[in-house]
């Protein structure tokens, strides 16, 4: 019987601290004023495209195109077949561009972190996660319509 105790005792000092990361307590004021947070939103600081319109655009200009591609006479399924299969292949196209082109908000420092939301503060929307150094803050605007990054808690 000590043995198991002694045996469980190990096992859960060997775990260690089973609670995660207190959060921060610490707010930090990234501009004094909100305006212009999120007026160029989908931009993400690297200019992203948006597939999902290119893609109806696409299609629609294939379908709607004066001449058919060879051997399509007739706007008919096989052709719907072809305008999908050729749209299809520009939106991975620019998916994979948009995906080569994201930046995780990840952080090591503060001071780094706050630099980087105030150069680009039009393309990060309220309510967007920031980690800094593992710990998890909010964009987020105080009472006084302060842009403030403050601690997540979860």
């Amino acid at each position: 019987m000590r043995l198991i105790v002694l045996m469980t005792a190990m096992a859960v000092l060997s775990i260690g601290c089973a609670h995660g990361q207190r959060p921060e307590n610490r707010i930090y004021v990234i501009s004094d004023d909100a305006h212009g947070v999120g007026t160029a939103l989908g931009t993400g600081g690297a200019g992203f495209r948006d597939c999902d319109a290119e893609h109806v655009k696409c299609f629609d200009e294939c379908w709607n195109a004066r001449t058919l591609p060879w051997p399509h006479t007739k706007r008919d399924e096989w052709y719907n077949e072809y305008c999908t299969r050729e749209c299809r292949k520009q939106y991975m196209e620019c998916e994979k561009e948009n995906e080569k082109k994201a930046k995780e908000l990840k952080f090591s420092r503060v001071d780094d972190a706050v630099g980087w939301i105030r150069e680009h503060k039009a393309e990060v929307a309220l309510g967007t996660v920031v980690i800094i150094a593992g710990a998890a803050f909010v964009i987020t605007t105080g009472g006084s319509g302060a842009l403030i990054l403050a601690p997540l808690a979860l």
